[in-house]
């Protein structure tokens, strides 16, 4: 069975120091099914292209560890006797392609690249083939899984017999992925989906297997729409273990309590066939959060409010940021941030990077001086106004920041959901929402107060008579500035 993954960032050879594999050589690998090998078909400047066959040894897959267990999909999808020996298993892409994905790209998976530590953390632009992969749901399924994360679907069904097409498709197709994503990312949905789609397990499913899914769905398996048929068909359809799995996942996505989370999203745009999928409000404005924080060029960035961690996972997988500390007043929420970065599955030297506090964001801390950069992404809509001077007042003029980020929804904006009755909130828990024209009138108060400069810039789609969706406010403190005597505390 064989995958080939490829990339036209230039130098495209990067590609090699991302998977820890020289293009110049081919790579082998013992697998207990088999022998897995990785070799570069092409690598030039301009594009290149890892290849990962698997060859499967069909004596070691019909041994016990090669052996579904008993009221399970195993690997052998035929009962008959010769099936053990005769099947799909050795040409068509499944878990035990993913399990090989996952002992060969082992670092590339992690997001771990010693020589290319920027690139790593970057989306670059990348293809991935998969000729032949057996679909249980069809190429319908397989957009279904896929274009949420991003990617561009091309699934072709294959016909049982090219010389007798009214024999109709197999169950198999041929699958082309295409889209701007981080290489780790990628792997990670690659390593999910290829058994999902397939809906069968080449070993046991122990209760292990949870974490190993939830590992590999960090970031985005909580939020996909098929998050449920993800998880039962991965855990092979056990249902005590697809239950914890899923109330795991229903932790993660903290709806209710994260204050980045909007209850409603902005009306997707129908995209046509190879116009480029619109990813979702929240990973835009992380994205223009952690644009703005390399403007100005921060290390050390503390993330206030930070809620279940989605922006902490992105500023620890970027190595520019060497000091990343979040803060939040609830302590179950930070223990639930603190599971979903795997804190402790982390080598000591990147768990030294980040730290948890639970501080309240109204109340002075000293421990929050002298960092470079603050974040208040999605919080200061849920401060009653009456508090809003004292936030200021120990953010900007206590703890005092280099830079300080803070986006908010943009009321005007409103309109353009669908079913958000006139006069609410998009979120249950915001205490007000500002217009453009409120929320430059308070930010550029603050920076007069404290000695910052601020700028203003939108997130998400731009309507011309209602602006963008999220407001985006980077202040950038005056050196020799010093705050303004007799402010509220």
């Amino acid at each position: 069975m064989l995958i080939t993954v490829s990339t036209t960032h230039r130098p495209a050879t990067d590609l090699g120091y991302l998977l820890v594999k020289h293009p110049d050589r081919a790579h082998s690998f013992e697998m207990p099914t088999g022998t897995a090998h990785v070799l570069f078909p092409e690598a030039t400047p301009q594009r290149c292209t890892a290849a990962l066959l698997l060859d499967v040894d069909p004596l070691r897959l019909s041994g016990p560890k090669g052996r579904g267990g008993r009221g399970q999909p195993g690997a052998m999808p035929d009962d008959f006797t010769l099936g053990r020996y005769v099947n799909d298993r050795p040409y068509a892409a499944s878990s035990l392609l993913a399990a090989a994905l996952a002992k060969v790209f082992r670092s590339a998976l992690r997001g771990d690249s010693k020589d290319r530590p920027e690139l790593s953390a970057t989306a670059i632009p990348l293809e991935v083939r998969v000729p032949v992969l057996r679909c249980r749901g069809g190429a319908e399924l397989a957009d279904r899984l896929f274009t949420p994360l991003g990617w561009a679907v091309t699934a072709t069904a294959i016909p049982l017999d090219e010389r007798f097409p009214q024999w109709g498709d197999s169950r198999y197709v041929d699958l082309t992925l295409t889209g701007t994503v981080r290489l780790a990312d990628a792997l990670n949905h690659l390593y999910v989906l290829l058994p999902v789609l397939d809906d069968a397990k080449h070993y046991w499913v122990a209760p292990d297997e949870i974490d190993k899914l939830l590992r590999a769905g960090s970031g985005w398996l909580a939020d996909h729409p098929e998050h449920g048929l993800i998880t039962r068909r991965y855990l092979a359809h056990r249902r005590a273990l697809a239950g914890q799995a899923l109330s795991r996942l229903a932790e993660q996505r903290l709806v209710e309590d994260d204050p980045e989370a909007d209850t409603v999203e902005p009306p997707a745009d129908g995209a046509g066939a190879g116009e480029a999928v619109r990813k979702p409000l929240a990973v835009e404005r992380r994205a223009a959060v952690l644009a703005a924080l390399a403007e100005v060029g921060a290390t050390r960035v503390l993330d206030l409010g930070c809620g279940g961690g989605a922006l902490l996972g992105d500023l620890a997988r970027d190595r520019r940021f060497t000091e990343i500390v979040g803060v939040d007043v609830s302590a179950r929420i930070l223990e639930i941030a603190e599971r979903r970065l795997r804190l402790d599955r982390l080598p000591e030297r990147q768990r030294g990077r980040i730290k948890l506090w639970q501080s309240a964001l109204t109340y002075r801390d000293d421990r929050l001086r002298g960092f470079d950069a603050a974040v208040l992404m999605e919080v200061v809509e849920h401060v009653d106004p009456p508090r809003l001077p004292a936030l200021a007042d120990a953010v900007f003029g206590h703890a005092r920041p280099g830079a300080v980020v803070v986006t908010t929804p943009n009321v005007e904006y409103n309109v353009r959901y669908e079913g958000l009755a006139p006069g609410a909130h998009r979120h249950a828990d915001h205490r007000f929402e500002w217009t453009r024209a409120e929320f430059t009138r308070w930010a550029t108060e603050v920076a007069g107060r404290y000695g910052y400069t601020v700028g203003f810039t939108g997130v998400g789609d731009d309507d011309p008579q209602v602006g963008t969706p999220t407001q985006l406010a980077l202040f950038t403190r005056a050196e020799t500035a010093q705050p303004t005597e007799g402010v509220e505390k």
